[in-house]
């Protein structure tokens, strides 16, 4: 996500970090840098004309001139000025009687039955108790994946092809009623362009349930397209959020931050992966600390508070930091590790220089190498796990043989093992110090 716009605007703050003092020259020449990596990364020319003009009034003010850290300063009014351009936070409309009804709209091909079945997941762990509607009969198989979904994530969906969406879509409603659902997603019909049929039935819904919310779900990797789409729905329909998906595939970024200045929509929710949990509530902080490459930590801990048990993360905490832990609770890190989600997008939430570091490392080769890692790990007796002081030459032949690997593979693990638990202990003895140094 933004690893071109990101790593050109790294480059661009280093320089800035750099001098003790920043002349208006200086400001100038930064930001015609932040314009050109602005408009490679496909952000509107509008969008960035005005966000250009705002940094650069206050860069060259007081503001700066008298910061003890210039550089720095001229970032952090970069950060300001970029979550002004990127909205509000809009959270999900969850006001009024229940059930309240969610139309999710878009055209075809942008994961819209994805996203309602998501977007479904998400509000169950939120305490909803949800009802997915079926409402595109005209692809094929559309119903049938959203069964699907509903299936894996145990959320009754109601279909009938027999009947048009909005007559399905009322009936799911007074299901709803009765049923003592409080919330109703309808997955509508997409278009492979917007069309006055499409947007006619859509309107035809919208009059028969009254939704609390419209999402329109884009495909962010179409880049200004997006925003022709955004603008013809909005026109058409009374578009109340909007829904960014496959934005983990987007390493420019210009429709998210483009998108909520030119059609006045907000942003409620991003798409970040392929799997049921990569549906993140949006932030415009969070998402523009990642834009600058300073990570997301927040996000960070919260994936991991989804997928720890917080009691053996405290355990395996306190073993950690007194060098205790031993290649079991490395194996059990590894599988936690994983349950988070793919390693490109941990990597990317990764602060300071660790996330520079890690955004120049290929996540395909470390997912190889956390496989052999495994591999090689559950080769071993449960002794030698516990104690890896026991493994001798022949020990680490058996095990090599056992995982497919080759010695010296059996041999880099345990270097690397002893390196960390040596770190650790390190990090104990100072106190932590070098930790700040290192998140940037």
């Amino acid at each position: 996500m933004f690893e071109t716009l990101t790593g050109r605007l790294n480059q661009i703050f280093d320089q800035l970090r750099r001098r003790g003092k920043l002349s208006e020259a200086d400001v100038d020449a930064a930001m015609r840098e932040v314009r050109l990596a602005l408009l490679e990364a496909d952000v509107h020319f509008s969008v960035v004309k005005s966000f250009i003009a705002r940094v650069r009034e206050r860069a060259v003010g007081a503001e700066v001139s008298k910061a003890l850290n210039p550089g720095q300063q001229v970032i952090k009014i970069v950060n300001e000025e970029l979550i002004g351009t990127l909205g509000e936070p809009a959270p999900l409309n969850l006001t009024g009687p229940k059930p309240r009804v969610v139309m999710v709209v878009g055209l075809q091909g942008s994961g819209k039955t994805t996203a309602a079945g998501k977007l479904a997941r998400l509000m169950k762990s939120k305490g909803e108790r949800v009802l997915l509607v079926a409402g595109d009969p005209y692809r094929p198989a559309a119903v049938k994946q959203l069964q699907q979904l509903g299936e894996r994530l145990d959320v009754e969906v109601e279909a009938d092809t027999s009947i048009t969406p909005p007559q399905l879509a009322r009936r799911a409603l007074n299901k709803a009623e009765k049923g003592g659902f409080s919330l109703v997603i309808v997955d509508t019909a997409g278009r492979s362009q917007m069309d006055a049929q499409l947007m006619d039935e859509l309107k035809a819904i919208a009059a028969n349930v009254n939704p609390v919310d419209i999402l329109l779900v884009i495909d962010s990797m179409i880049g200004q397209e997006a925003l022709n789409i955004a603008q013809g729905f909005r026109d058409n329909v009374s578009i109340t959020g909007l829904v960014l998906t496959k934005m983990d595939g987007d390493s420019r970024g210009g429709a998210a931050i483009s998108i909520r200045s030119v059609t006045g929509v907000p942003i409620k929710f991003i798409g970040a992966g392929e799997k049921l949990d990569a549906l993140e509530t949006y932030d415009p902080a969070r998402l523009s600390s990642r834009i600058l490459g300073m990570g997301d930590v927040i996000g960070l801990i919260e994936k991991a508070e989804a997928m720890y048990d917080a009691q053996t993360a405290e355990k395996q905490a306190q073993k950690l930091m007194k060098g205790e832990f031993s290649l079991e609770d490395w194996l059990e890190q590894m599988k936690q590790m994983k349950k988070m989600g793919p390693l490109a997008q941990i990597m990317d939430m990764l602060p300071g220089q660790m996330g520079q570091a890690a955004r120049g490392i290929d996540p395909a080769l470390v997912e190889k190498q956390f496989k052999q890692s495994e591999a090689i790990i559950n080769s071993m007796t449960l002794k030698e796990r516990r104690n890896p002081d026991i493994l001798n030459a022949s020990r680490r032949r058996r095990i090599a043989a056992g995982s497919g690997m080759e010695v010296q593979d059996v041999n880099r693990l345990i270097k690397q093992f002893r390196e960390a638990q040596k770190l650790m202990k390190t990090l104990q003895k100072t106190g932590g110090k070098g930790l700040g140094k290192l998140f940037g």
